[in-house]
């Protein structure tokens, strides 16, 4: 499967052409999710340059690797903006990175930041694509309580941004539910060891269920080694991020009674979805990375700023703030709404099967 053209091989060739940063990690724990994201958005690069491109001019991608240090990313990125070598910026990241780069594109360039993530962001500019713990986490686990009769909780998470803030907010979502919070641990990012974890929730008073805050390898590790104790059998699982690559990862003998709250999953039974997953197989054929939500939401990332890009008539980050409210188009994801700032999107409970996801719901 070829991918994009090196960047400078495209600038020299498109000296017009609309220039959009790309975001997304190619080493780490998030380096799972990279081929996929790079694949799905080279797929609608080249699908927008088949009709024209946008605003007339074609468009090209320039990869970051968002896996890095926070402030080796900020760095880049403030270099290609000096030199106007991006219009614009997206891609799937954790948190601590877009912390880092908001700042950097603030008053310069539109940001739409794809990943979930813990809720909040307000400042101008920075457009999110994807899913917060009130459209995620409080209706699963309601829909949990209801179904299953779940009402005892366990969080694990990883140290830094999104999980802490998410645990707080789902720890309120607990309360609020009538459901008990048994306990909360949390352990490095880009961890291989969960013993002390799986330890403390082994001594701790019975519980239900574990909430998981944990990013691609991370969470890879933690689902093998829980199912190695047995744990498996006695606690479901509720992940707001766990895709077909971490999936496949983890085995099948490690995601019985795994469940997953997200916007998209490749099996999502919707026209605009079918359609998607028909284009990205008949593109890149089944040697393809696994189609993901990271992945997708790079797509929806892409999306959004060339709708914005059509309806400002320009790339300009005042025009683009002046039309951004309200906009509303079709995606893989269904009819999505940008309000506030934040795209507003149908939430699905998946259960986890062996090589892909079972849609049980919309939340």
């Amino acid at each position: 499967m070829e991918l994009a053209t090196a960047p400078r091989q495209l600038h020299r060739a498109h000296r017009d052409a609309i220039r959009i940063g790309l975001a997304i990690p190619l080493q780490g724990p998030g380096g799972i999710f990279g081929p996929s994201c790079e694949a799905v958005s080279e797929l609608l690069r080249r699908r927008l340059n088949e009709h024209s491109g946008v605003l007339g001019r074609p468009v090209e991608l320039e990869v970051i690797d968002a896996g890095r240090p926070v402030a080796e990313v900020a760095g880049e990125v403030r270099d290609l903006i000096d030199r106007g070598r991006i219009d614009a910026l997206t891609g799937w990241h954790i948190s601590s990175v877009r912390n880092g780069l908001a700042p950097v594109t603030a008053d310069r360039i539109p940001y739409a930041y794809t990943s979930l993530y813990e809720g909040g962001e307000r400042r101008p500019g920075v457009f999110c694509a994807g899913e917060t713990p009130d459209r995620q986490i409080r209706p699963a686990l309601a829909w949990m309580r209801e179904q299953l009769g779940l009402t005892r909780w366990h969080i694990v998470g990883s140290e830094y941004v999104w999980p802490r803030r998410s645990a707080t907010v789902a720890a309120g979502y607990l309360r609020d539910l009538g459901l008990d919070l048994v306990s909360t641990s949390f352990t490095r990012f880009d961890s291989e060891h969960f013993e002390g974890v799986l330890d403390h929730i082994e001594r701790a008073r019975p519980a239900d269920g574990v909430l998981m805050f944990l990013v691609g390898q991370d969470a890879v590790h933690f689902n093998r080694q829980f199912a190695a104790r047995g744990l498996d059998r006695q606690l479901v699982r509720l992940s707001p991020l766990m895709e077909e690559n971490m999936l496949l990862a983890s085995g099948p003998d490690a995601v019985r009674d795994l469940y997953v709250a997200a916007g998209y999953f490749r099996s999502l039974p919707t026209g605009g979805s079918m359609d998607f997953v028909g284009d990205y197989g008949a593109e890149f054929g089944p040697e393809a990375p696994p189609l993901n939500n990271q992945g997708e939401s790079c797509y929806e990332g892409i999306r959004l700023l060339t709708r914005l890009f059509d309806a400002a008539g320009s790339t300009s980050l005042r025009d683009v703030l002046r039309v951004a409210e309200g906009l509303t188009y079709d995606s893989p994801r269904g009819t999505v709404h940008l309000r506030g700032g934040h795209l507003h999107q149908s939430v699905y409970l998946a259960r986890a099967e062996t090589a892909d996801f079972d849609i049980l719901t919309s939340l």
